[in-house]
């Protein structure tokens, strides 16, 4: 999720291009200007980072912390610029489709090796794919190999594996692939840009459990040490030969258990970067970090989930959730809590993606208490008058969660209250084993952008995103239609479709749209670069030279 990427749990016009505004100025104790001295390339940057929940395999991580360390260990065959969104190739030469996009054929380019020094082929990706995908494997994003022929002869729903492979992959050559899907679909070349579609070096398959410890890739970073819950260590890899080269010499990835120990760290220049700001900081954290203050809006959507697995929420009239949904005053929360750092949600889909469509969610998403209480009581009431929101408190958190209770509270007369849990991967961890007592947090980053990964990857019934229990066979079918479709165009048309389906199911409560309200330390030369799914370009980060 790239699918949760803080739950995850950019290619030419299609994409609309997000504003990115670095904001900073008046009194602050930025102290020396960013581009005085020199960059060092062999500088460490210190970035924050949580626990990764699961080990480090490409197709393991459907939340941000993982798929951030694994983006730089492994580089896969497309990327997207940052700004435009254009599609932009890395490992691949070239990435064709046939007449109707059911065949895809794929050509490296030569040479490229992993960190072990064998050479990257072929075959490093389809055995990649074939492992990924196998049941046996208990890959949390196995489903996204499903548009693949003979998909479910290696991952069938019920027992075990028919074949080891997918019928779908072909190696050509050393240096070219074909993939055969089950129907076409017209924007894959897009898909293949997350972390997923990584290739693997020959020694893990002898060992998965080992290499998910010590990851050996093929991108700009070698991977070097993970201490748990405290530090993961990547260095430079001097044989890459990718158009992304690092221009440090490492990345400290750090451990924080609070927002506010690393705002902290950042102020004294211990923390290069910092993923969020903690609330309680984002009233004065512009004049705090003057022009290393990061404003900019990424492509990512907050919502509250029910888990549909509970008794509670087992068969709800939609009107009991769409009820709810009203009653939270998003306005007011976005600019009092959140200090107009967040834009109230319209829309399951995020902004700066293609077919995400202003007001696409009508009313749903604005504040009408009465209405409100009369939709909840015409769908029956919520069950036991009370809820829960889950949610991790190693991130900021629980002071919008609190007004967000406080507003359905006042609303309707429903009791509302947090569930917090330590850290991300705890949280995670509980939506996995199907442990949320009532509902929990969402926020679901690009993973590529197309309105279809808004939708299909979170809310299709066999979709790894899915973890809350929703499943409509409407909206499956509709899915699966918009995937066939001839053009790019027809499949997002009809995944605006699909998203009025959501719109009267209500399988979440989209909250707000992201902003990246973040910093930069001293040690940082130059300003950070971001890509629309909010994480820095870290390969082009520049530490300045020790005086």
């Amino acid at each position: 999720m790239r699918g949760a990427k803080s739950a995850k749990w950019v290619a030419g016009a299609i994409v609309v291009a997000l504003a990115a505004t670095a904001c900073g100025g008046g009194d602050s104790d930025s102290g020396d200007d960013m581009n005085a001295g020199k960059a060092d390339p062999n500088g460490i940057l210190v970035a924050q980072l949580g626990e990764p929940q699961n080990p480090l395999q490409p197709a393991n991580a459907k939340e941000s912390q993982g798929s951030r360390v694994l983006r730089t260990i492994f580089s896969g065959l497309v990327d997207y610029e940052p700004g435009t969104g254009k599609l932009t190739y890395i490992n691949a030469e070239s990435v064709t489709p046939n007449a109707d996009s059911s065949v895809w054929t794929v050509k490296l380019k030569p040479g490229w090796k992993f960190h072990d020094g064998s050479t990257v082929t072929a075959k490093s990706y389809v055995d990649s794919w074939n492992w990924s995908a196998n049941v046996k494997n208990n890959q949390t994003n196995s489903s996204w190999f499903q548009d693949i022929k003979g998909y479910a002869d290696v991952h069938p729903e019920k027992g075990e594996p028919k074949t080891a492979a997918m019928s779908g992959l072909k190696v050509v050559d050393d240096n070219t692939f074909s993939i055969t899907l089950s129907g076409p679909v017209s924007y894959f070349a897009y898909k293949l840009g997350y972390d997923v579609w990584a290739p693997l070096p020959e020694g893990f398959f002898k060992d998965p459990k080992g290499y998910g410890e010590k990851p050996i890739g093929n991108g700009p970073y070698k991977f070097e040490a993970w201490d748990h819950k405290k530090l993961i260590k990547v260095r430079k890899f001097d044989g890459y030969t990718g158009p992304n080269k690092a221009k440090n010499g490492g990345i400290d990835f750090k451990n924080y258990t609070t927002a506010e120990a690393a705002y902290s760290a950042l102020r004294s220049d211990q923390l290069d970067w910092i993923e969020q700001v903690p609330v309680t900081a984002l009233k004065n954290y512009k004049q705090d970090l003057g022009d290393r203050a990061i404003d900019q809006e990424y492509s990512a959507v907050q919502s509250i989930v029910p888990a549909f697995y509970t008794p509670q929420w087992k068969n709800i009239n939609p009107k009991v959730i769409q009820g709810l949904s009203m009653a939270i005053d998003r306005d007011t929360i976005t600019k009092t809590v959140l200090n107009g750092t967040r834009e109230p949600a319209d829309s399951y889909v995020a902004r700066g993606v293609l077919g995400y469509k202003a007001g696409a969610l009508g009313d749903v998403t604005k504040f009408d208490a009465a209405k409100a209480k009369a939709l909840i009581t015409e769908g029956g009431g919520v069950p036991g008058n009370k809820i829960s929101i889950q949610f991790n408190a190693d991130q900021p958190h629980k002071a919008w969660v609190d007004a967000v209770c406080n507003s359905i509270r006042q609303a309707t007369g429903v009791e509302c209250t947090g569930d917090s849990k330590p850290d991300f991967q705890t949280d995670l961890n509980a939506r996995d084993q199907k442990k949320v007592k009532s509902m929990y947090r969402g926020g679901w980053v690009l993973d590529y952008p197309v309105n279809s990964n808004f939708m299909r990857d979170l809310y299709g019934t066999t979709a790894a995103g899915n973890t809350s229990g929703y499943s409509n066979k409407e909206f499956d079918e509709l899915s699966a239609q918009a995937d066939k479709a001839k053009t790019l165009d027809e499949t997002v048309k009809m995944y605006q479709q699909a998203e009025q389906l959501l719109k009267a199911d209500m399988p979440s409560i989209p909250l707000w749209f992201y902003k990246n309200n973040s910093g930069q330390s001293r040690n940082v030369f130059g300003k950070i670069v971001y890509g629309q799914d909010g994480d820095p370009l870290f390969s082009d980060v520049q530490v300045k030279a020790k005086k």
